[in-house]
């Protein structure tokens, strides 16, 4: 029932959205150039790496040693609407519609962070990750890391279809109300540096 709902609901809002789609393309290419979607390896169902795709947000821009320079500088107006409005996300309707990812479930975060999770934070991996999630509804980025997994190990153990449609009701919410967008004086978290397991 899950994999129907992600495929009834990612399909319609693809058909639904396709214009907003091809204007947001187009308006990342005039503001930022190319390329047009941000691509990123992240870690899928029990750890399996995939190709997760966003709209792009920030500019390339380099210090004199040829460095990036940190996100915040680097996210302009533009971008940061894009972010607030979570407009950004709407290319990961193509992984829902391949299966890499489902509509509800912990976010995608860096391949890094694999060996740095506890054994109870690994349990996150044991569903499909997430468009949007539990964490996602309560706070999003400006709960602490431990916060963030501990809401994520609840999904795992209570998901639902009810539960995910929930979420998904509570997501427009939270969108709407711009809430817990980033973390304070970050473009969305600091790193994650791993958890002293007890």
């Amino acid at each position: 029932m899950k994999r129907l709902l992600d495929l009834l609901v990612a399909s319609l809002a693809l058909l639904a959205l396709w214009p907003i789609l091809a204007l947001i393309s187009a308006l990342v290419w005039l503001q930022l150039g190319r390329p047009i979607l941000f691509r990123q390896t992240r870690p899928g169902y029990k750890g399996k790496p995939f190709l997760m795709r966003k709209f792009r947000t920030m500019h390339n821009t380099h210090d004199t040693n040829g460095n990036l320079l940190p996100d915040l500088d680097r996210l302009g107006r533009f971008g940061m609407f894009l972010r607030r409005s979570s407009l950004d996300e709407l290319p990961q309707l193509w992984s829902v519609l391949r299966g890499d990812m489902s509509l509800v479930g912990p976010r995608p975060l860096l391949m890094e962070y694999l060996s740095l999770y506890t054994t109870d934070q690994k349990r996150r991996h044991e569903t499909k990750p997430g468009i949007t999630g539990w964490a996602q509804i309560h706070g999003r980025n400006a709960v602490s890391w431990e916060e963030r997994f501990k809401l994520d190990v609840w999904y795992v153990d209570n998901q639902s279809l009810w539960l995910d449609v929930k979420i998904l009701f509570l997501t427009a919410y939270v969108v709407l109300a711009r809430k817990g967008i980033s973390a304070q004086g970050e473009a969305t978290m600091p790193k994650f540096q791993g958890t002293v397991e007890k």
